[in-house]
């Protein structure tokens, strides 16, 4: 009898060992998650700038990013892999009542190659393209937008407050399967910045 008592009372103890035990593992996985985080934002692309003003007939758009193509990207290239950068801009009116109003969504995809024959890259968008020597000529090329129209004079209502907003971005859901899937799991393939948003008045 007295066996069976001390057997029906050690459950509740390995209960409760087991919970103490969950609740540490649990706390050292969020410890090592936080000294992640910042880690994990390192490949952003910084927004250095960014304006919207009129002229003549059209309002023009001038942004400048500081992007840098990490090693990893950069053999990716040279593997003959393309990547694909996605430059949003888009502007809205703010309503008191409802969600806003998307105004203008102006979306523009480049796409990035390596030629192993000449050494040289390629920045293409459209039936546009541009070739350079080195990386960094491509880094600067995908940093600026300049004088770039994006409404015409009698889409925006003179007075009136708008909210701008300009991202840049890789599209990892134009690599290749395989490539995708690592992107998921590294963070050197989320190279991409927030949106940088500012008020702009006609």
């Amino acid at each position: 009898m007295p066996p069976a008592i001390r057997s029906r009372l050690a459950l509740p103890d390995l209960a409760a060992t087991l919970v103490r035990r969950a609740v540490r593992v649990a706390a050292v996985l969020l410890v090592a998650l936080a000294a992640l985080a910042p880690a994990a934002r390192a490949d952003t692309i910084p927004v250095k700038s960014a304006e919207l003003r009129a002229d003549e007939d059209t309002y023009v758009l001038n942004a400048e990013f500081e992007v840098a193509i990490n090693p990893t990207l950069e053999e990716a290239l040279q593997k003959g892999v393309p990547l694909y950068f996605v430059f949003d801009f888009e502007l809205l009116r703010p309503r008191w009542y409802w969600v806003d109003e998307k105004v203008l969504l102006v979306s523009t995809q480049y796409r990035v190659s390596y030629n192993a024959l000449t050494r040289q890259y390629r920045v293409a968008s459209g039936l546009l393209g541009q070739t350079f020597d080195a990386l960094d000529g491509v880094e600067r090329f995908l940093s600026r937008v300049t004088s770039r129209p994006v409404a015409n004079r009698d889409q925006l209502v003179p007075g009136t407050r708008y909210e701008a907003g300009v991202r840049l971005r890789l599209d990892v859901n134009q690599l290749p399967k395989p490539f995708q899937v690592s992107a998921l799991a590294s963070r050197e393939w989320s190279l991409q910045s927030e949106w940088h948003r500012w008020s702009f008045t006609p």
